[in-house]
């Protein structure tokens, strides 16, 4: 596991983005293709804009293939759905074509949108490990990442998967990657932001004993690839150098 440590979110970006390029000309110069998954939230969306714009021509975009690691129980048109954040700020500026793009059909129950989302990711990696190349993932102030909430059923899921699960201090069902899914990856890499977030990098990246049924954080542990936390200072406040 990595820690980087930046003073402000505009160095945090401008690093996080070149780690990313480099991970998916890598991925295209080996096997042909990137298979990225993105975070969301709020955190992410001026990442996003910048690989759209600044970075733009440093990547192969025709060789990016984009999938979500959670999704919101909403229609994909309403304003919390991850993958209508993605598409303004990411997809749609790159014109990428809709064969490139994995969204959640959230118009299914959740439990049946979590199969047909594992059933898509199964086909697009054609009988290989569903091992993607990087996962992009935030953490809440609560330590959760993904939809893998604090004591919720998704975090004793230990099969390689997509799951639904009730969230019940949000009152909703959310679609997600399991730990054992997000742990398969090639390359993870946490965004984490704010002075908020502070407590929970504490707890999970310095723990003094692992919980992570409270702080499910702590699931994520490639089991082959690299971990990498791209914190600013005040996320990180508390972390003992």
């Amino acid at each position: 596991m990595s820690v980087q440590i930046y003073k402000t979110q505009e160095e945090l970006f401008a690093d996080l983005a070149r780690y990313i390029i480099n991970i998916a000309n890598a991925s295209i110069a080996e096997k042909g293709r990137f298979d990225f998954v993105l975070t969301g939230g709020n955190s992410p969306k001026e990442l996003y804009h910048q690989l759209a714009t600044i970075y733009k021509s440093e990547i192969d975009w025709t060789k990016v293939y984009f999938f979500f690691g959670d999704e919101r129980n909403v229609l994909p048109d309403h304003e919390n759905y991850n993958g209508l954040m993605a598409k303004k700020s990411i997809l749609e500026p790159l014109n990428i074509p809709a064969e490139q793009i994995f969204y959640v059909n959230t118009e299914l129950a959740p439990d049946k949108a979590a199969i047909a989302y594992k059933e898509a990711i199964t086909k697009h990696f054609d009988g290989a490990a569903l091992a993607f190349d990087l996962i992009l993932l935030g953490m809440g102030d609560d330590a959760h990442t993904a939809s893998l909430f604090p004591e919720t059923e998704i975090l004793k899921n230990t099969s390689v998967s997509v799951d639904s699960v009730y969230v019940e201090k949000l009152s909703t069902f959310r679609i997600s990657f399991t730990a054992p899914l997000i742990n398969k990856a090639k390359n993870v890499a946490f965004l984490v932001f704010g002075e908020s977030k502070a407590n929970a990098a504490k707890h999970v990246i310095q723990p003094k004993d692992k919980n992570p049924f409270l702080y499910p954080s702590q699931l994520i542990q490639p089991t082959d690839g690299s971990l990498i936390w791209f914190l600013d200072s005040q996320a990180a406040s508390l972390l003992e150098s």
